[in-house]
């Protein structure tokens, strides 16, 4: 293509001056004639245009790029045609290249940490939302000279999902390869082993360039050796690790070693998982810098030297009294002067003396009052102990929940880490905890190995260790023992109530404990034939001791959420779950956990003003009980308390913050205060964590539907259908879903599934009742949602007060009337 000359016009953008050329096309400064702004042109090569595949490719995916707001990404304003020239524009940046400012950045470890943050926050953000840059290199940063960090070309990204679209990577690498010898500066160089051999990418690829970036401002080389690309790419592609970042940078701070070194392990798998976590890594470490700078600077100058003279004492002129040698009134000139330096000097190095004091004893002497025990590795490579694991970890994190100092991570949190090779400090400083607690468990025969580690985040230093080699049998006895030691290490002050909460068994017949891990371990699988084998359990564990409060409460728990996943209705189910309740509550009425499935009971039986005290009576037992606030922030919705509702949901997210269900919840309440952008955030930050969620992908489908955009609602009931098994709660949405979009074809075809799966107990009448609704055939609604009354579907009934499938049967006096005979207002 011919080369754009100064003030020819391309659409309505005068050109004003060629900035470059790339493996992208050219580059051009131009003025935005409609908007009256610079910006960047990127002209397309005429091979990428004349290629179909490859144009609808670069489209799709610059698109999703140009969904990204995020002040260190490039804002895309366009992307056109004009007289057969395809071209992007983008915002122009004032400023250089990431590789033009690399010398002048090299020996300031400040600026160094700052750019590398900035560029971090940047693919974190794409990262979130699916797309991989795959060409991270310091030609493709920018700087501006307010010094925020750009980073360019995300249009050469992949979609993460789109794997069917991806280009053929081992001919991209052929490509990269095609360098003259010598040349070390090309894409390739910053490869990660898996883009080198042409694998499937993921987000990791883009942490390890990073990494290469991060090494080379440190050092002003790359991180492997080679004399020409090839070179390079072979040392990348090899067995040998990156060369030491010591040997090339002095004074570099130990953790900024440990960062880079973390960034270019070759193997994925121990690589940082997230650019999140390096990003919180290296703003960590730059206030750090910052804190130890400030102390720096806070210490006392140096006394300053009084000058002295060959001249005698007795030549020195002074005003001071006419009687007074003169030798005195010299030395008390330099005295008075020396003691207001000293008096200063003091000042300071008290106040600088006092504020390390501070900083010190915050992270080392004081009580840590913050914790999150992370899931014990079964290193017995039999899963028929992973219940144990999982138990011990879960009991831990129980005994320590009722210690009310102390702020501790719920379950389903920390097991967001399972299976994970993960940084202990780094999990705590995501999760904003002081202390984090490792663990290792190793069954032989019928020996029981327990390794422990409790590991301080603000500096890495182990805060304690321990080891428990036991008989199977006295597994209930080693989790008591570590919870213990452990409030010892956290230096926590202990009442007599507290000590007591830690050391008392609430069993102690081992088979009876174990028995109770077992169920909770498919109590928390929360699908139908989980539940039901978990009621085998609890009734094994109360069969082994009939005074263990736990395993009632497991069997309550059970029972209650049989409706929810098997379809049960209610009215076979209340009856067990409030006798296995009671039993607990008369066993041991201290046990928060057995107040909170009393007040969820209570709940199901409509009997409100009870199941409002109980779940007060839970939370002042245990304010850490992150399942006691969920509930409460149900139960709230129900009697019309948003405000109240959203208050308690945020507060489980306090203690359990990576929990998809929670999160779930507060986009529920979004959608239902009408902020959808808020729910479609949240949602989507769930998928993040947990892809394999049905629920999220439920609230979105809502969002969008109430955004009128059918086609993405109907995708993402579809998904949670999926995702869910084919749950009946789901397939009522997306019944509803197709109804309300004009299918009706597809909607009935839900119902006539539905009807087959009521017959066969496994749903409920209140998602037919979701599907009429969209078909507003309002008969048909209440006469399926009187049969749920006349079942006494407890749990799902009040949700009809809410539940978006219901707007459009509100106005009817028949809703009223459900309501009323629930005890519930309209």
């Amino acid at each position: 293509m011919k080369e754009l000359s100064p003030n020819s016009t391309l659409s309505h953008y005068r050109i004003v001056s060629k900035l470059g050329a790339g493996g992208m096309g050219e580059v051009y400064l131009a003025q935005d004639t409609k908007l009256d702004r610079n910006v960047a042109l990127k002209i397309l090569p005429s091979d990428v245009a004349a290629n179909p595949e490859r144009m609808r490719r670069f489209v799709h995916e610059a698109k999703a790029a140009s969904a990204l707001n995020h002040p260190n990404i490039i804002t895309i304003h366009e992307i056109d045609e004009s007289n057969s020239i395809h071209f992007i524009a983008t915002e122009f940046v004032d400023g250089a290249t990431l590789r033009q400012q690399m010398r002048s950045i090299s020996t300031h470890f400040g600026e160094i940490l700052e750019v590398a943050t900035q560029i971090a926050s940047a693919l974190a953000a794409a990262h979130a939302a699916g797309i991989v840059h795959r060409d991270v290199k310091p030609d493709n940063v920018m700087i501006r000279q307010d010094g925020i960090v750009k980073v360019l070309d995300f249009g050469l990204a992949k979609l993460v999902e789109s794997s069917d679209q991806e280009v053929d990577p081992e001919a991209e690498t052929r490509a990269a390869m095609n360098t003259a010898p010598g040349v070390v500066m090309g894409t390739a160089v910053y490869m990660s082993p898996e883009q080198a051999r042409g694998l499937p990418l993921d987000a990791r690829t883009d942490i390890f360039s990073l990494g290469v970036v991060l090494f080379e401002m440190l050092t002003e080389r790359l991180p492997f050796e080679g004399s020409n690309t090839n070179e390079i790419l072979a040392s990348i592609l090899g067995d040998k690790e990156p060369l030491p970042l010591a040997r090339f940078a002095r004074d570099v701070p130990d953790e900024l070693d440990r960062i880079v070194e973390k960034a270019l392990r070759k193997n994925r798998e121990r690589r940082y998982q997230t650019a999140k976590d390096l990003m919180l890594d290296l703003r960590s470490l730059k206030q750090r810098q910052q804190v130890e700078a400030e102390i720096e600077r806070s210490r006392p100058p140096h006394m300053p030297q009084v000058e002295t003279t060959s001249e005698p004492f007795s030549t020195v002129k002074t005003d001071a009294s006419p009687t007074a040698p003169s030798s005195t009134v010299s030395t008390n000139r330099v005295a008075g002067y020396s003691l207001k330096w000293l008096v200063a000097g003091l000042i300071l190095a008290v106040t600088a003396l006092a504020f390390s004091y501070f900083l010190y004893f915050r992270k080392q002497g004081s009580a840590i009052d913050s914790i999150a025990v992370l899931p014990f590795i079964n290193e017995s490579n039999d899963p028929n102990t992973e219940y144990l694991s999982d138990g011990i970890t879960e009991s831990v994190i129980s005994n320590l929940s009722h210690l009310s100092q102390l702020k501790v991570m719920a379950r389903s949190t920390v097991f967001h880490f399972k299976a994970k090779d993960i940084d202990p400090r780094a999990v705590g400083r995501q999760l904003g905890v002081q202390a984090v607690m490792t663990g290792r468990l190793l069954q032989r025969g019928d020996q029981l190995i327990v390794r422990t580690e409790l590991v301080n985040v603000s500096d890495g230093t182990e805060l304690w260790g321990a080891e428990y080699d036991r008989k199977l049998s006295d597994s209930l006895s080693v989790q008591e023992d570590i919870s213990r030691e452990i409030s010892e290490r956290l230096r926590l002050k202990l009442t007599g109530e507290d000590k007591k909460r830690l050391t008392r068994y609430d069993t102690t017949d081992s088979e009876a404990y174990q028995s109770y891990l077992r169920g909770r371990y498919l109590w928390n699988k929360r699908t139908a034939e989980g539940l039901n084998k978990a009621i085998e359990q609890f009734q094994l564990a109360i069969e082994h001791d009939p005074n263990y409060a736990l395993g009632y409460v497991g069997l309550a728990d059970s029972y209650a959420l049989l409706e929810e996943y098997a379809g049960v209705p209610t009215s076979e189910t209340l009856p067990k779950a409030r006798a296995a309740v009671d039993r607990a509550l008369a066993v041991d009425d201290s046990l928060a956990e057995a107040h909170t499935s009393s007040a969820l009971i209570y709940q199901q039986m409509w009997r409100w003003e009870q199941a409002e005290a109980e779940f007060r009576r839970a939370l002042s037992l245990n304010q850490n009980y992150a399942t006691a606030h969920h509930w409460f922030s149900i139960y709230l919705r129900a009697r019309g308390r948003l405000d109240d509702s959203l208050k308690e949901i945020e507060l489980a997210k306090e203690i359990d913050p990576l929990s998809p269900v929670i999160n779930q919840n507060i986009a529920e309440l979004n959608l239902l205060k009408n902020d959808l952008n808020s729910a479609i955030e949240v949602c989507k930050k769930i998928n993040e964590l947990d892809p394999t969620f049905p629920g999220a992908h439920d609230e979105l489908g809502f969002a969008y539907l109430k955004l009128h955009n059918y086609t993405a609602a109907i995708a993402e009931f579809q998904k949670a259908v999926e995702l869910s098994g084919s749950a009946g709660r789901y397939q009522g949405d997306l019944g509803y879903c197709y109804a309300v979009a004009g299918n009706q074809p597809e909607a009935r075809t839900i119902l006539k599934i539905l009807e087959e799966k009521y017959e066969r107990h496994e749903a409920i009448g209140q998602y037919l009742a979701s599907v009429h609704a969209g078909l507003r055939e309002k008969d048909r609604v209440f006469s399926w949602l009187d049969r749920d009354f006349a079942q006494h579907s407890g749990l799902r009934m009040p949700f009809v007060k809410w539940w978006f499938t219901f707007e459009n049967v509100r106005d009817d006096p028949r809703y009223a009337d459900l309501l009323r005979r629930m005890g519930l207002s309209a």
